[in-house]
């Protein structure tokens, strides 16, 4: 069972966790949600389309202009409070490897930290059990926040991957975090190569396995631009194929930016897999 916030997810039911920037030089939108006013329409968007969660962030994740946690804490914690008043059952992610803005937005309402550098504040897992928030483990090879991997190797990457993801997870939950509400992330791209990021979405089926569910954050990122050659506009069919076969391969949760096709994959993996009945089955009865 996977709880945050309110929500209780079954075991078979694929989680889709919209992105939401408050940044003006993000990757993909180029700072079109970074004002109020089109966050909180891109928020209602999400949601009407199948998101249960919305994942804020107010860093990107590339390098680029410092923001400090003064300023990331400014351009997310009205932001949390006021999409918690408009959407009280929806989940509620932030983005950040910070402990002082982990404490500012789940004091404003996140029911979940979304730890994409691996653990480098170690006080975060601190934050998440003191406010019984849950809380993201991911893997991203020792990389310093906003850094680029550089000649990075491992010997074995998805052994690399399951060490630490599994290590911070059981870390969180000796301080106290929810097991129930605890996920591990492959950490795509972060501190790793294309091809890295491909066996680990090769081998995926050994980080189900260790009954920790499981978060891929896929979405137009450089992984699928290098396999495909595609630039960042041109990843969705990609995206898609990567994020059918992390269904197929037992993945819980899926932070994306288009957020109505990931739902109509999701769907129909689960159809096939048998954990979904087809909305409609008219086709060879009449």
């Amino acid at each position: 069972m996977l709880r945050l916030g309110r929500r209780e997810f079954g075991d078979h039911e694929p989680v889709i966790m919209a992105i939401v920037n408050r940044t003006p030089d993000s990757f993909y939108d180029q700072g079109a949600t970074f004002r109020d006013e089109p966050a909180l329409a891109r928020v209602e968007q999400a949601v009407a389309e199948g998101a249960a969660i919305i994942d804020i962030g107010g860093v990107k994740a590339g390098p680029g202009e410092e923001v400090t946690a003064t300023e990331e804490i400014r351009r997310t914690v009205s932001f949390v409070a006021e999409v918690r008043r408009q959407y009280p059952d929806v989940v509620i992610s932030v983005d950040t490897w910070r402990h002082e803005v982990g404490e500012a937005v789940c004091a404003a309402g996140a029911d979940l930290l979304n730890d994409a550098w691996g653990g480098v504040d170690p006080k975060l897992a601190e934050v998440a059990a003191r406010h019984g928030a849950g809380l993201v483990c991911t893997h991203a090879g020792g990389s310093r926040p906003r850094t680029r991997p550089h000649r990075v190797a491992y010997a074995d990457v998805m052994a690399d991957i399951l060490r630490t993801t599994v290590g911070l997870a059981e870390r969180a939950v000796s301080l106290g975090v929810r097991r129930d509400g605890v996920l591990i992330d492959p950490g795509h791209d972060f501190g790793k190569s294309t091809r890295h990021s491909l066996e680990a979405t090769r081998r995926l089926a050994e980080m189900t396995a260790t009954g920790w569910p499981v978060l891929v954050s896929l979405s137009n990122k450089d992984f699928v631009g290098e396999t495909l050659d595609r630039p960042v506009k041109d990843r969705l069919v990609g995206t898609l194929a990567t994020t059918a076969v992390s269904a197929w391969l037992g993945a819980r949760v899926y932070r994306v930016h288009e957020v109505a096709e990931t739902r109509q994959v999701l769907d129909m993996v689960a159809s096939i897999a048998g954990h979904r009945p087809p909305a409609v089955a008219r086709r060879g009865l009449a």
